[in-house]
């Protein structure tokens, strides 16, 4: 299994940036994919995740500001994220679970680099 995300970079204060996550390797139908990230010197944080029919879940620093959606297709996952702030900067990376909650993780990403400036 591989996934491979794109889309991270250098943004100002309430701009906007979309990441994106390919996967391949599987059939994901039965997982979660979503998205963590860590801060340096942070724990890896939940961020959000989606299952297959669309059904998400948001941490409540990101609800109303990020918004994740799943392409079944094609396998990819993505975040739109809006309206960003200095404390969303983090390496963002994209996760695939069993698990409802994502509290175990089955595949990770490599993690892309989000830095927002103030």
């Amino acid at each position: 299994v591989q996934l491979v995300e794109s889309g991270g970079g250098l943004v100002q204060t309430g701009g906007s940036l979309r990441l994106s996550c390919a996967a391949s390797g599987r059939t994901f139908s039965m997982y979660y994919m979503g998205w963590f990230r860590q801060a340096p010197g942070k724990e890896r944080k939940f961020v959000a995740t989606i299952n297959w029919s669309g059904g998400s879940i948001y941490a409540d620093s990101v609800k109303g500001r990020f918004t994740i959606s799943r392409d079944n297709g094609k396998n990819t996952v993505s975040l739109q994220m809006n309206s960003l702030k200095p404390e969303d900067t983090a390496v963002y990376y994209c996760a695939v679970t069993k698990s409802p909650a994502a509290t175990t993780i089955d595949y990770w990403g490599q993690g892309t680099q989000v830095t927002v400036s103030s």
